[in-house]
């Protein structure tokens, strides 16, 4: 086994909750190996292939959790996204499987100018599950609002569409006699009011979580610098990417947010689209909810960029003026995290000759 291992010198693994299955080749591109191994014998296996060799793996929930591992082994541990890796499967959509799975995965990685995910560290998805919790308290605190007023509303009981406002009544409709609300039908409102005051609870967990990583990071109180960046998507965009570093410019970090037009150009002539929406929802969705309160407060302001915003906002409307100022915002960040810098909203940018 120790012998076989030698001649290993890439790895493509796709990984699963029980089962991992591993494709390994040779320099010469063949096949060493090919086989699933149980979730315990997956690092001990990993444990004898040489010094340096490149495991590569999908983009998934343990990906970063196992490449982490395997860098302390030595190994060169890289992730790849599902979507770069899928082109490289031979039987194409028809034979998905785990081993062909894995073969595309090895193959992919094989590629000079192939684009890998960055290894997250313990603190940057430790930061993460703060937002995505969040994010999941949301979700249930406007599900458990509609469900009141749904059940309100089969008494006869509307109001006001602000959460504020149903709260302000919620107390005193439940102790008012005088409604047709059944003693059943209080007592379940009555638990759903403290189902919503515990999420609401739990979301002030969360932002206190997201405030002190905001007051304790300088990359992140930097971020914030910029226009319509508040502590939450600052937090987000320096847990979520890391080092900067890792893009070559402004431009590709806007690309990688899915913040830049599709194309469909041939032939000489371009052809734009939508926005891309590759990478992250999440991310992307902070950063243009950022752009449109600017935008939409920018008459306030005297700035350089205030100014840009106003005249695109006349020429091509305010949604636009959205998308393009997240875009910007994007590369700005890029600039301010790569340069140590601090954000000026007149600065002028000169291009390098």
């Amino acid at each position: 086994m120790e012998q076989v291992t030698r001649e290993i010198v890439r790895v493509g693994v796709d990984l699963a909750k029980r089962v991992i299955q591993v494709h390994a080749v040779d320099a010469a591109g063949g096949v060493v190996t090919s086989r699933a191994l149980s979730r315990e014998r997956f690092m001990p296996w990993c444990a004898q292939l040489p010094p340096g060799c490149m495991v590569a793996m999908e983009a998934s929930s343990s990906a970063h959790h196992w490449c982490r591992r395997l860098i302390a082994l030595g190994l060169d541990a890289r992730i790849i996204s599902a979507h770069l890796a899928a082109p490289y499967r031979q039987e194409g959509r028809s034979g998905k499987n785990d081993a062909n799975d894995a073969a595309a995965i090895c193959e992919a990685a094989s590629r000079p100018k192939m684009r890998f995910v960055p290894v997250k560290s313990v603190e940057q998805q430790s930061m993460l599950c703060v937002h995505k919790l969040r994010e999941g308290l949301k979700e249930e605190r406007t599900a458990c609002i509609n469900r009141i007023r749904g059940l309100l509303a089969e008494f006869g009981l509307v109001f006001a569409q602000s959460p504020e406002a149903l709260r302000a009544v919620l107390a005193d409709v439940l102790e008012d006699a005088s409604n047709e609300l059944g003693t059943l039908a209080r007592l379940a409102l009555q638990r759903a009011f403290e189902h919503w005051r515990e999420l609401d609870e739990h979301l002030a967990w969360c932002d206190q979580r997201i405030a002190q990583h905001h007051r304790d990071d300088p990359e992140v109180r930097r971020a914030a610098g910029v226009i319509g960046i508040g502590p939450i998507t600052a937090s987000a965009v320096v847990a979520t990417v890391g080092d900067f570093s890792q893009f070559k410019s402004g431009a590709q970090f806007g690309a990688w947010a899915g913040l830049v037009p599709r194309q469909r150009s041939s032939g000489g002539k371009s052809v734009l689209g939508g926005i891309t929406k590759h990478g992250q929802t999440y991310l992307r969705t902070l950063l243009i909810q950022a752009a449109k309160s600017a935008v939409l407060t920018a008459h306030r302001r005297e700035d350089r960029i205030s100014r840009w915003v106003l005249a695109l906002r006349e020429r091509s409307g305010w949604q636009k003026a959205t998308v393009a100022l997240a875009n910007k915002n994007a590369r700005i960040l890029w600039a301010l995290m790569t340069r140590g810098e601090r954000f000026d909203a007149d600065h002028l940018s000169i291009k390098p000759a």
